[in-house]
């Protein structure tokens, strides 16, 4: 056994040393084409969408295809570190969903930059403070960000990008008695999300609402009788116990978050379009805004209102649609909407997640 066990261990070292100078190659030859590239783009959504999509294809197992993707999210990331490290702005401090977003995506090798509110976000991407931002959009049990919807329409920044994440919260705390807890800090949309079990094993409990999860960790890391709504990586930063996990009411519970940035995304093959509309005032008005994807057979994935802030009982409507804006049939349609709509923003084509 033990003979058969360091033979397997061998051969296990030696496709390490390959593995190595595989990646290593990978590596210089990334390095080469960021010094051929005359644009200065690091970052090029539509080729690591393609990468992935065709190792999950040749996929054999055992490894899972989210560990693949995984495995090469964190390849990728390194290797595009050598010819510029992005800088990345979140909704912060560390510990939130969205820096665990961000790390899903990006990888670890990159600047992060964490900030207090999702409009910080938006101006350090306008601003080029950073090169990138990622906010939440919706969530599978509370639906869209109001604020990040509102931004989008007044903010001149593209969608290149979207994530999803599995959202799955914990109670924690300096305290590891639950029934000691008098407080609970929580972003608003965690609190909602959670609410039939903090209603059930904590009613009497005072319900306060913070910027983020994490900021939330961060005071219940210095109150005795206070627990937080956050993650396990908040409670792994804050060194506080988890007295339950899973709490959120929905186990299928997931955000989506978008990546921010001024470049347009070319087609990867696999994509969604966002804009926003406003109709015209008459009967009929929301019709007009299906009709020219219907007719083309556009798959709409979305279709969300927002008051508009401009006049009472106005409103704009936030679309996604399958496909790229240069697909031909999304083409049309996008030109067919923009005469039957008083307004069209296009927000942008990027790969689906």
């Amino acid at each position: 056994m033990t003979k058969k066990i360091d033979k397997l261990r061998k051969n296990i070292d030696e496709i390490d040393k390959r593995l190595l100078e595989l990646i290593s190659n990978r590596g210089m030859y990334a390095k080469e084409i960021g010094l051929l590239k005359d644009d200065g783009i690091v970052y090029k959504p539509e080729r690591e969408a393609q990468v992935i999509s065709k190792l999950i294809k040749e996929n054999k197992g055992p490894l899972s295809n989210d560990s693949v993707t995984n495995i090469y999210k964190s390849i990728i990331s390194n290797c595009r570190a050598l010819e510029k490290k992005l800088t990345i702005s979140f909704l912060g401090p560390s510990g939130t969903f969205s820096e665990e977003a961000t790390i899903k995506h990006f990888g670890e090798n990159v600047k992060s930059i964490p900030t207090n509110s999702i409009d910080e976000v938006f101006n350090n991407v306008q601003s080029s403070k950073v090169h990138y931002g990622v906010v939440p959009i919706e969530n599978s049990t509370e639906g869209g960000i109001s604020r990040t919807l509102d931004l989008l329409l007044m903010k001149d920044l593209k969608i290149c990008g979207e994530i999803t994440l599995p959202i799955h919260h914990c109670l924690i705390s300096k305290s590891k008695d639950l029934k000691k807890i008098k407080s609970i800090y929580a972003h608003g949309q965690s609190l909602a999300q959670c609410h039939d079990w903090v209603a059930n094993n904590l009613p009497n409990a005072e319900k306060i609402t913070v910027l983020s999860n994490a900021e939330g960790a961060k005071i219940a890391s210095k109150e005795k009788h206070s627990a937080a709504i956050a993650s396990e990586r908040a409670a792994s930063i804050f060194k506080l116990n988890i007295l339950q996990s899973h709490i959120e009411d929905e186990p299928n519970n997931t955000t989506r978050f978008l990546i921010l940035s001024d470049q347009e995304i070319a087609p990867s093959g696999n994509d969604k379009t966002s804009i926003v509309v406003t109709t015209k005032n008459k009967p009929g008005a929301i019709v007009d805004l299906i009709q020219p994807f219907a007719s083309r057979r556009v798959s709409l994935t979305k279709l969300e209102s927002r008051p508009s802030k401009i006049g009472m009982w106005e409103y704009v409507f936030f679309i996604d649609v399958e496909g790229h804006k240069n697909n031909p049939k999304v083409k049309l349609s996008l030109a067919d909407l923009e005469k039957k709509s008083s307004f069209m923003k296009f927000l942008g084509s990027y790969p689906k997640n």
